[in-house]
């Protein structure tokens, strides 16, 4: 069985893994997302001397996934310091004489849980990322999906709460899902991260519209046969029933599919494959690299 490399390239942090082409990860590191010299240098460090046949990045972006780009490989428009118009692939190729598949996290995330997770078995899937920012990843027929580049469903523009004067903080956009909902949008609004905040408080309602606003699209647009939710303000696990039932109530029982009506609970889920999501997802990313 073949060996991969990993590389889960976040804004906060890299991690760095080892695994199988049957998803199996076997070592692990992680380290602070610094400066493009200082953080690289730790990547190269950890591969070195390790077997491995090919490597995989799952990264933050926007980046430029498109092989027939000219611009493939790159970091782009981030607002993360030094990382702008980054070649990420290009010094990973100097330094690794290796296949490289390089894809957005939230894609590698998405591939990993149609590979070996909650969606396995399945014909398509989406995964969705809630923490510092919000991206989604989408699989249909086993394929990535990408056109001029890859989605930024977190990106979106969604329905405001009826009483919501929030701004929004996303640079780019302001009000945008990604805006309105992240972690750093839930600690401007309410002064406390999400962590912070008891399980009773209004934020949860709030969240949940927003982020069951943002399902609804997506279901209507790609109708996935699974949606799967994970990052770090997912993890308040008082927000699925929240988010599953307004999804529902905005549905409002216009596609008869037992899985958006009474059995959504199997429907919108946390990932299978837990915190590995990320890392998996560059292992899958790797073994897509090898199968080609």
């Amino acid at each position: 069985m073949k060996l991969l490399g990993g590389i889960e390239a976040g804004g906060t942090k890299f991690v760095c893994g080892i695994g199988y082409e049957d998803g199996k990860i076997i070592d692990r590191t992680s380290f602070p997302t610094t400066t493009p010299k200082e953080t690289m240098t730790q990547v190269f460090q950890y591969f070195e001397g390790k077997s491995i046949e090919a490597i995989g990045i799952g990264s933050f972006g926007p980046i430029d996934p498109i092989a027939s780009s000219s611009g493939y490989g790159f970091i782009t428009t981030t607002p993360k310091p030094h990382w702008g118009q980054y070649n990420i692939v290009g010094a990973i190729q100097e330094r690794l004489a290796l296949p490289i598949a390089f894809d957005t996290d939230v894609n590698g995330a998405a591939l990993a849980e149609y590979k070996w997770g909650a969606a396995k078995g399945l014909d398509s899937c989406l995964y969705i990322t809630i923490g510092t920012g919000i991206g989604a990843g989408a699989v249909v027929g086993g394929e990535i999906v990408h056109g001029l580049s890859h989605p930024e469903m977190g990106h979106i523009y969604v329905r405001r709460f009826s009483d919501d004067t929030f701004k929004g903080c996303c640079p780019y956009h302001g009000d945008c899902l990604e805006g309105m909902a992240s972690g750093p949008a839930i600690g401007a609004r309410w002064r406390k991260s999400a962590v912070e905040l008891g399980k009773d408080h209004p934020a949860w309602a709030m969240e949940a519209h927003y982020l069951a606003h943002a399902l609804m699209n997506y279901v209507l647009i790609l109708a996935p046969h699974k949606i799967i939710m994970g990052g770090g303000v997912m993890k308040q696990g008082q927000l699925f029933p929240l988010i599953r039932n307004k999804l529902h109530e905005l549905l409002n029982g216009y596609i008869a599919h037992p899985l958006l009506n009474n059995e959504i609970h199997n429907y919108v889920v946390p990932p299978n494959l837990g915190d590995n999501a990320g890392l998996a997802g560059a292992i899958a990313l790797a073994s897509n690299c090898c199968d080609d």
